[in-house]
């Protein structure tokens, strides 16, 4: 996307905007209901003016307006149209009225008060389209921010969550343990989620309840028997659409800092549940020791990491509560889903 620059359409819109404009108030300007014939002075003199709007509009307001050059702007279109009434009343009025107003000079504020209004509106309406342009463009920078900060967000979640999951593995294959193609193949299934899958802003809410459940699996055989997981999932509508890798997040932790502080008694719950109106609320609670280390259990890559995601994707449409309260850690998220993100 290229941003600050002029098109072919953008140009061409402008030219179409600035006829219409000029047409719209030439017809103010030159036609009277009493004499509704267009003579050739007040074409001559629209035209004037025309080009000292141009010169205002074109090389003024960009060069010292927007540049942010007050004084020199006031001064430079103070000549302008100072110079505009010397042409006026030295050459155009006296090849147009040689006999009447070209004979005397007028007063100033007589003159001004004839080619002001004009000007005025030309001027005014060229500052208003640079404006609305270049909020568009400053809009659509935003949004090119907004994506290349969701993409490197993004980016990080997958060697986060393989680096933590290899360690795993590594484990078990130190032991020899039976349960290492188990491992391997559910963590496939889930990296293959996660490299083709996620490449959309959005998915169904269906696949990321999936590959929760895929990734509960591999995460559960860190616990082995040392205590008790607890899975719930309540149907809701298919066509709701959430952005992936969020909750994922959150059940990482859980298992992570769970298996790091507890050789037993390990008690983890996830829950979703989704309402008609796509508010989904989403539960999860870990149990952990209070004497180990848990001062950065809210810290960490993936937590921050997901937090941010939540401030750009749903600003105003996520609630997030964490507590840490008698060797309890539990996560609150209600998000607001759309069907057709």
């Amino acid at each position: 996307m290229k941003l600050f620059s002029t098109s072919k359409n953008a140009i061409f819109k402008e030219v179409c905007f600035q006829l219409i404009l000029h047409l719209v108030v030439f017809s103010f300007y030159a036609i009277d209901r009493r004499n509704p014939q267009i003579e050739e002075f007040e074409i001559v003199y629209f035209l004037h003016l025309s080009i000292i709007a141009l010169i205002i509009n074109y090389f003024l307001l960009h060069q010292f307006l927007f540049q942010e050059k007050y004084i020199q702007f006031a001064l430079t279109v103070l000549l302008t149209i100072l110079s505009a009434m010397l042409i006026e009343e030295l050459v155009l009025e006296h090849i147009y009225f040689p006999d009447t107003r070209g004979k005397r000079v007028q007063v100033v504020f007589s003159n001004l008060m004839n080619i002001l209004p004009v000007i005025t509106i030309l001027v005014g309406f060229k500052f208003a389209w640079d404006a609305f342009g270049k909020q568009r463009e400053l809009n659509r920078l935003q949004e090119v921010v907004k994506e290349s900060e969701l993409q490197f967000l993004k980016s990080q979640i997958n060697p986060h969550f393989l680096f933590n999951n290899l360690n795993n593995l590594y484990s078990f294959a130190i032991e020899n343990s039976p349960r290492t193609p188990e491992i391997i193949l559910e963590l496939s299934a889930v990296l293959r989620y996660m490299l083709y899958d996620c490449k959309a802003a959005y998915v169904p809410l269906s696949k990321e309840v999936e590959q929760l459940k895929n990734f509960i699996k591999i995460s559960e055989l860190q616990i082995e028997d040392r205590g008790k997981v607890n899975f719930i999932a309540k149907d809701g509508e298919q066509d709701y659409k959430i952005a992936p890798l969020l909750l994922m997040v959150f059940v990482e932790n859980a298992f992570k800092h769970s298996n790091a502080s507890q050789s037993k008694d390990i008690d983890i719950a996830v829950k979703l549940d989704l309402g008609e109106n796509g508010q989904l609320e989403f539960y999860c609670t870990n149990t952990f020791e209070i004497q180990s280390n848990t001062d950065n259990l809210s810290s960490g890559i993936g937590l921050e990491n997901v937090k941010k995601r939540l401030q750009l994707l749903y600003p105003n449409g996520h609630e997030l509560s964490i507590k840490n309260d008698d060797g309890t850690y539990a996560v609150y998220l209600s998000l607001q889903l759309n069907q057709n993100n």
